[in-house]
């Protein structure tokens, strides 16, 4: 088949190196523009932006795939199908209806849950054991098309959103070659999604990441996994002994389960070096101060003479 191609992250490339190799054929690319990142706040391209030059594909970047002038463009390369993944955009219906095939959307999710641009995140920061990949038909609503094909798998213990993200991308690849396939000879099955069970994953901001030690130990461990490496979860360190303060960022942790109600206020250190939590206690493994390297937690205390009654408080947005 004929394909164009609209995304913009890189959860996405490795579906683009499959489609690369299949049989089908890659016609066009539409990603969105540069963003602005880094210290130098220099604009950089899109990941599939890079991926498509590196590829010699043509592409287009561009804030809005519903103009007229982007809708003529991918026109001119006759697509059967539109394939969509991590795009950032909402596709309008003149856009989904062009293709004979209509359009899919690749979501790392099991929908109906996690309808919504961070659900690999807030399966980890919700405790769910297990997620995997939708791929369904693109529909007014966001996520809400029928379900082609899903694959599951379980969420590790200490497994970070980025180490999801990854794996879920490495998942995502052969189920849409499978899916393209039943697409293309006709056995696909359209099933609709039982609505009633839709759950979302709103879009991440920076001080979703700002800890409140108050919260129980269990839930900012998830969410420590869950923000890794972005937006990240961090706090403002505060030395007893200097009363000097740094903003620190947590990259893993375990829960201590303590007994009886806490002697210290939410947020210290405690005579193990455990952060005192609204419930049972943070054991913190691995941490990156801010302007320095990802490091272990015993290298930060030997760096800064950390000691019990030391605190971490929470950031003020």
């Amino acid at each position: 088949m004929k394909i164009v191609y609209l995304g913009s992250g890189e959860f996405g490339l490795e579906c683009l190196n499959a489609l690369a190799g299949s049989d089908h054929s890659l016609q066009f690319v539409v990603t969105q523009p540069p963003h602005q990142a880094g210290r130098g706040r220099k604009p950089r391209p899109t990941p599939v932006a890079h991926w498509a030059n590196t590829h010699s594909l043509p592409f287009i970047e561009t804030e809005d795939a519903n103009a007229h002038e982007v809708i003529e463009r991918i026109t001119d390369f006759e697509p059967e199908l539109i394939v969509v993944i991590a795009f950032g955009q909402k596709i309008g219906r003149e856009l989904t209806n062009l293709p004979p095939k209509r359009a899919i959307n690749v979501h790392a999710s099991l929908l109906p849950k996690y309808r919504g641009a961070a659900p690999i995140n807030w399966a980890i920061i919700n405790g769910e054991s297990r997620t995997g990949i939708s791929i369904i038909t693109l529909a007014e609503k966001m996520d809400a098309g029928k379900i082609l094909a899903q694959s599951q798998t379980d969420i590790g213990t200490d497994e970070t959103a980025g180490d999801l993200h990854d794996r879920l991308a490495q998942m995502a690849a052969p189920l849409l070659l499978e899916t393209l396939k039943q697409i293309e000879d006709g056995t696909a099955t359209y099933t609709e999604q039982d609505h009633s069970k839709a759950t979302l994953a709103p879009k991440l901001k920076k001080t979703d990441g700002f800890l409140d030690f108050s919260e129980p130990a269990h839930l900012l461990a998830r969410k420590i996994r869950g923000f890794w490496p972005w937006p990240s979860a961090s706090a403002n360190y505060i030395s007893k002994k200097t009363n000097k303060s740094a903003r620190v960022t947590f990259a893993m942790a375990d829960v201590v389960e303590t007994s009886g109600p806490a002697r210290l206020p939410a947020g210290t250190l405690d005579d193990n070096l455990n952060i005192i939590c609204g419930q049972n206690a943070l054991e913190i493994t691995k941490i990156k101060p801010d302007g320095s390297r990802l490091m272990d937690f015993k290298d930060f205390v030997n760096g800064r003479t950390t000691q019990p009654g030391d605190t971490f408080v929470k950031i003020d947005s």
